[in-house]
């Protein structure tokens, strides 16, 4: 059995409510040849308050052990050390929503994320674990809560810390950086934020805030709120969360309190507390955690100060139907960004700062996001919709070959062109890249009977040329159907799109969508103006 697996490891670790940080300021100048700001290069976590880690392992298995975190619940953890090392860096690897802990070494990593083997090869020793509430782990899943899942985050520091394998910059303190996608992306915002001794974090497809992300303007997400029921069905969940599913789907209005509760789960205004050096992923065709969340923790981090950038692939939680382009680039990229700022190898190219790609799998990249504003697309259009079921959005066909590992989850859930629809279409005068949250302003009148359920319309803008929803992507516009005119103006879905001269984009307002639960229905309602302005970005070089 390995030194490094005991029954008890005692240690002086950094306090699990906050350590103080010191750091020092990095002069190089940033990959994209702009000057570094603030580049937090050393950072010094001094302990608050010594406590005591146990770690006991797990019989008939050379990588597990069992962690006692900070309340007493057993978190299971599944230890890779690179083999031979004596002072190797740390990568902590979080699963997604329901899973366990990767201990497959060569697994294809879920929503592109790196393996373990990927990560060895690399020269960095993998912890990987069951967050509470799932796998082999104890307690309650509270959702990448910062009071409980970002302290057992920290309890897995210090134990990594007093490892005679592991490189440290301090006493206490591990070189250390965190990959993971989803569930596992969003824990390392947490963790980042509330613990300065991660050295870089790379969230894929996590979000910013649950409520706009699951919740967007009041509208229940159902498609997607079904399928995490079903995830985590074997799993022990805080009541909330079923409570909260169960609210939605009955009338898809959640209530104050839940709105609150997910409202703490993951970062939110934390992000601008994160000093670790961040590579946001974001998924083109993402319908749960779409790009506008990675938008959001960009602008904080950016905002902030800290070394940050985004990269963009045709994944995420759905299924890629157009072209995703060079799929190795994913993990090239990750590598570099831990081999920069966990290795702390200034010579390392970690890429520009904004990598994007559209549906044709060509890179744009740039210096800043969204940079210039080239002439938005706009298009100005009217029509009359009957506020009923049949003819909406989705569920998309997948072709034979575009099938992914989430296709059998998520297929069901990605929207299509509609047969029932008001459409504007949408001039593409020049060449263009279409990149950002398209604005849609309406102006309409219109009835619906009594009910529970909100009143909505949905909105999605199609490629004629491939036929498919652009990025996958549709978005709920709440409407007042009283009787009266009203006007309101809402940003729909990021998107990343190759506009192309002569072949005009298609925006759609449907009824329904697979994605949302059923709105209220039985009325109608009349556009007398449907105005969409689809931005447009300059300046980018191909990458």
């Amino acid at each position: 059995m390995s030194r490094t697996v005991r029954v008890a490891v005692v240690a002086a670790v950094v306090a699990l409510l906050g350590a103080a940080c010191t750091s020092t300021e990095d002069s190089s100048s940033r990959d994209d040849g702009s000057a570094a700001s603030s580049t937090t290069v050393v950072r010094e976590c001094t302990p608050d308050r010594p406590t005591e880690v146990v770690a006991a392992p797990v019989t008939g298995s050379t990588h597990d052990l069992d962690i006692t975190s900070f309340d007493g619940t057993t978190i299971r953890a599944h230890w890779f050390p690179v083999e031979g090392a004596t002072d190797a860096p740390t990568v902590l690897m979080g699963p997604g929503w329901g899973m366990a802990g990767d201990t497959d070494v060569d697994a294809v990593g879920v929503l592109g994320a790196v393996n373990i083997a990927v990560l060895r090869d690399a020269g960095y020793n993998v912890l990987t674990w069951d967050p509470r509430g799932f796998g082999a782990s104890g307690g309650t899943a509270q959702v990448d809560s910062p009071d409980h899942e970002g302290r057992d985050v920290q309890v897995l520091l210090d134990w990594v810390a007093a490892q005679p394998e592991v490189r440290t910059d301090a006493d206490g303190d591990p070189a250390v950086g965190m990959v993971g996608g989803s569930y596992g992306g969003g824990i390392q915002l947490v963790a980042a934020a509330i613990d300065c001794r991660i050295d870089a974090i790379v969230p894929i497809v996590a979000w910013h805030s649950l409520v706009s992300s699951l919740y967007p303007r009041e509208t229940f997400k159902q498609g997607w709120a079904d399928v995490l029921s079903a995830v985590g069905a074997r799993a022990h969940l805080d009541p909330m969360v079923a409570a909260a599913n169960e609210q939605g789907r009955r009338i898809g209005v959640l209530t104050a309190e839940q709105v609150d509760w997910f409202a703490a789960r993951g970062p939110a205004d934390r992000v601008s507390e994160i000093t670790a050096p961040t590579l946001l992923v974001g998924g083109t065709v993402d319908t749960l955690f779409p790009l506008a969340e990675d938008v959001a923790n960009y602008r904080a981090l950016r905002d902030a100060g800290t070394d940050v950038s985004m990269f963009w692939f045709c994944g995420g939680h759905g299924t890629c139907l157009a072209d995703k382009g060079d799929e190795q680039r994913m993990v090239r990229r990750v590598v570099a960004w831990l081999d920069r700022w966990v290795k702390r190898d200034p010579t390392v190219d970690t890429g520009p700062r904004i990598d994007v790609i559209d549906q044709q799998g060509r890179r744009h990249v740039a210096d800043d996001y969204p940079g210039v504003a080239g002439e938005p697309l706009i298009g100005r259009g009217s029509g009359t919709l009957e506020l009923a079921a049949g003819g909406g959005s989705g569920p998309a066909t997948i072709p034979p070959g575009k099938a992914d590992v989430l296709a059998g989850v998520a297929g069901r859930l990605i929207p299509a062109p509609a047969s029932r629809a008001i459409e504007v279409e949408v001039p593409v005068p020049a060449d263009s890249l279409a990149l950002g949250a398209p604005r849609l302003t309406l102006t309409y009148t219109g009835t619906a009977p009594a009910g529970d359920r909100p009143t909505r319309v949905f909105a999605q803008l199609v490629d004629p040329a491939s036929g498919l929803v652009i990025g996958n992507q549709i978005a709920p516009v709440p409407v007042v159907l009283d009787g009266s005119e009203h006007r309101s103006t809402v940003d729909l879905e990021v998107i990343s799109h190759r506009a192309t001269e002569g072949s005009p984009l298609l925006l759609q307002l449907v009824a329904t969508s697979t994605l949302y639960l059923e709105p209220r229905l039985g009325g109608r309602i009349e556009v007398s103006e449907a105005a969409i302005e689809v931005p447009t970005a300059t300046g980018y070089r191909a990458g």
